[in-house]
Order: C-alpha cells, then sequence, then structure tokens
C-alpha cells in the first residue's frame, strides 16, 4: 500500500497514521476485522439529542406521532448495521424505487446472521 502511495504521489500524514493497529476510526467510521461500522461516539450524541420543545426548534405542533416520528429517526441512525466487504461467490441484489421527484437502487446480498 505505501508503494501504492508513492507511485501515485499521494502525501501521507505521518503524525495522523497508525500501522499495526487491529481497528480504528476513518472520516468517522470505526473500521476492524468485523467490517466498517459508525463511531460510537457519533451514536451518543444522536442518542442525547433532546426532542424538540420550542417553537423556533421545531416549526409544526408537537403531538404524539411528532415524538414518536423524532424517536424513530434516532434509533435508526444509531442502530446502522454493520458494513461487509462482499461475498464474491454469492449472488447480487439490485433493490430499486422510483416516483415523480427521484429514483434510487442499492445493490447488496442476502447472508445469514450469525449471532
Amino acid at each position: 500500500m505505501l508503494k501504492r502511495c508513492e507511485d501515485t504521489k499521494l502525501a501521507l500524514n505521518w503524525e495522523k497514521s497508525h500501522f499495526m493497529v487491529k481497528e480504528g476510526i476513518v472520516l468517522g467510521y470505526k473500521i476492524s476485522k468485523k467490517g466498517i461500522e459508525v463511531d460510537k461516539a457519533k451514536i451518543e450524541v444522536i442518542l442525547k439529542l433532546p426532542h424538540p420543545t420550542t417553537v423556533k426548534g421545531i416549526a409544526v405542533s408537537l403531538d404524539t406521532q411528532d415524538f414518536t416520528a423524532f424517536r424513530t429517526l434516532k434509533d435508526k441512525l444509531t442502530e446502522a448495521p454493520i458494513l461487509i466487504a462482499p461475498n464474491w461467490d454469492q449472488a447480487f441484489e439490485l433493490m430499486c424505487d422510483a416516483s415523480d421527484y427521484a429514483v434510487g437502487a442499492v445493490l447488496g446480498q442476502r447472508i445469514e446472521k450469525h449471532f
């Protein structure tokens, strides 16, 4: 890898570089042999967000559905799955969705959960 950086004239900041570690934080993501997952520090910040309580904090009235939606959003943001490298021997699935305003797609694989 270092040879590749040298060949492409990529400058590395040696003070920010870590070698021979089992896991590390890169651009806010924890990278380990398990895969890529969201840094726990980011999750803690989201979990500690208070519900909006002022007109300035939210422009719509707060009812039970608003609180439920806010709680659901916090839960989904903190339950990010671990991303792993694809298994090239397994089939890929392309899931598509479209509306009058947007088009989206996700390429993924179905894998058995091991827990």
